[in-house]
């Protein structure tokens, strides 16, 4: 088939699907809007009539190579006037959509995307940025089986029961109390929040459970008992402790936690306290002496198994230059008896 014919032949097959569309575009009159049915219309008809002018200047261009005596292969030039044809039809209609976009109409931009260049995304997209985010919801869900882009829009829209039964499918249960927190439904957040709690605590992530608690249930009390649970069992246990320490407030409180805490720690955790009571020392000169203490009791207890310790002294004593000459006496003397 040479261009000629399959231009003729595109010509035809054009003005039958024309009419074919026109027809079913007006059918749409029983079940929709008599203008919203006259706007698509009128979008086909523009798109149609471009169309149209392409394949005009096409015919036009193919006769004059013909009068010229210039003819080309039959299956390659079929081929590339078929895809030089799509491509500026195509390009027509990105051409149209943006037009529609940059007017602010994004329903008539949506319809180029998705009814003309069969691009539902986009044409979800564009519903979105539009703000038209119940019919972009649709599209997601029902075209593009996108529940969580779907969800998004339904709170975007302040649908919340939607989002949620969706939330509930893809098991963000964190999303579904915050979203029940919206409907101001308390219970069932709570009952999400817990769950998430649960998961956490399985996962050994206390510090991100002790969060929920705190400022998802607003329950302070629970959450340090988590944390001090994550300490004692040794799960993320410097974490824990640090955040324990954190969350009291008072200081004379915090301080009598600080001793109490440490009269139960078991040998082998002594190392992490001491690293905690850096944090501590430097938080308030109230806490200093007692921190201090705690410290050097810690030290003494283990240089001898492990020297290096003794330069934790210096955290302790920021502004005192001679310990750091006793700490600088103390090694250079370990590693002379360790080399006699």
């Amino acid at each position: 088939m040479n261009r000629q014919k399959f231009i003729d032949k595109f010509m035809a097959a054009f003005f039958i699907l024309v009419i074919i569309k026109v027809i079913g575009i007006l059918a749409q009159l029983f079940h929709q809007s008599f203008w919203s049915v006259i706007g698509t219309l009128v979008i086909f008809a523009i798109v149609a009539f471009i169309i149209f002018i392409v394949l005009i200047r096409l015919e036009d261009k193919e006769k004059e190579k013909q009068a010229s005596g210039r003819r080309g292969g039959a299956g390659g030039g079929s081929f590339y006037v078929e895809n030089s044809l799509f491509d500026k039809i195509r390009s027509k209609y990105e051409d149209l959509a943006q037009k529609y976009i940059d007017e602010k109409d994004y329903k008539r931009a949506a319809k180029v995307y998705m009814n003309l260049l069969r691009d539902h995304y986009r044409g979800a997209q564009t519903l979105e940025d539009g703000g038209f985010y119940n019919e972009a919801a649709v599209i997601y869900l029902k075209k593009l089986k996108n529940k969580s882009e779907a969800a998004n829009c339904y709170e975007k829209a302040k649908q919340y029961r939607k989002a949620i039964d969706l939330y509930k499918e893809l098991e963000q249960k964190e999303k579904v109390g915050d979203l029940y927190i919206e409907i101001h439904d308390i219970k069932n957040a709570h009952t999400y929040y817990q769950m998430v709690v649960d998961d956490y605590v399985n996962n050994n992530q206390m510090v991100k459970a002790s969060l929920i608690y705190r400022k998802k249930m607003e329950t302070p009390e629970a959450a340090q008992q988590i944390l001090l649970k994550g300490w004692e069992e040794n799960k993320d246990a410097f974490n824990c402790l640090n955040n324990y320490f954190a969350n009291i407030f008072d200081v004379k409180k915090l301080d009598s936690e600080i001793q109490n805490l440490y009269k139960k720690t078991p040998s082998d955790k002594k190392n992490i306290y001491l690293e905690a009571l850096k944090y501590e020392f430097k938080k308030d000169e109230k806490l200093q002496s007692t921190t201090r203490n705690i410290a050097y009791e810690i030290i003494a207890e283990k240089v001898n198994t492990h020297s290096e310790i003794v330069n934790e002294l210096k955290h302790f004593n920021p502004k005192d230059e001679i310990i750091l000459k006793d700490i600088s006496r103390f090694k250079t003397g370990r590693n002379k008896m360790f080399r006699n």
